[in-house]
């Protein structure tokens, strides 16, 4: 069972999982939608993340409806990430409701989310995944490397990445089956010095036109 509240003129689902209640806030397309694109936070951080908002708002008027997700340990308020097995089990029971339409679902998240998305891709069925700011290696370590994570996902993967990102710089990513878009000057959090020859406004909209143009085109 699932628990449809409304936030605004926003849905808001919550949906239970053998790790507790996960929650998913939809940003519907306004006519018939192509996909889902659902998408979760980092370790670090929720769905007010720039990224994730930029893309909530963008992507529905290109026939995208857009799945916040909050992953049960955020629902419940701890402000530790479990481990990855733990991860991976509560978007496993996310996944019904994210596919109950019957459209394609695009897998995706931030950070810690954009692993997951990879390390289950292939066992949920998702039509592609979007990794965000996917956390190479840890700050320091290339030798940590968790590439087979990326590499492994099995499907179309578009990585979006700051071209300053401290888990993993856009040259650092090895050749493989997948898209890679920078995001000049962009942190882990694409946010962008003010001394940078573009603004925080236009390294988002390179996200978001990004991730419209990737999107129309999968099958």
């Amino acid at each position: 069972m699932t628990n449809d509240t409304r936030t605004g003129t926003v849905p808001v689902q919550t949906v239970p999982t053998e790790t507790g209640d996960a929650r998913i806030t939809w940003h519907r397309a306004p006519r018939a939608a192509r996909l889902v694109l659902a998408v979760s936070h980092g370790a670090g951080g929720g769905i007010e993340a720039r990224a994730l908002r930029a893309l909530s708002a963008e992507l529905p008027a290109h026939g995208v409806t857009v799945a916040l997700v909050e992953q049960p340990w955020r629902v419940a308020g701890k402000k530790l990430a479990p481990a990855p097995k733990t991860l991976d089990a509560g978007w496993r029971g996310i996944w019904p409701a994210l596919a109950a339409a019957g459209l394609p679902v695009v897998s995706g998240g931030r950070s810690a989310g954009a692993r997951v998305a990879c390390r289950t891709a292939a066992e949920l069925g998702a039509a592609a995944v979007l990794a965000l700011s996917f956390p190479l290696h840890p700050p320091g370590r290339p030798d940590r490397s968790r590439a087979a994570e990326l590499l492994g996902a099995g499907v179309p993967t578009l990585v979006v990445q700051g071209g300053n990102d401290p888990f993993g710089r856009p040259a650092e990513f090895p050749d493989g089956d997948h898209d890679l878009v920078a995001v000049p000057h962009g942190d882990h959090a694409f946010a962008v010095p003010k001394r940078a020859d573009i603004t925080q406004e236009q390294a988002l909209g390179i996200i978001t036109a990004a991730v419209v143009e990737w999107t129309a085109s999968l099958p």
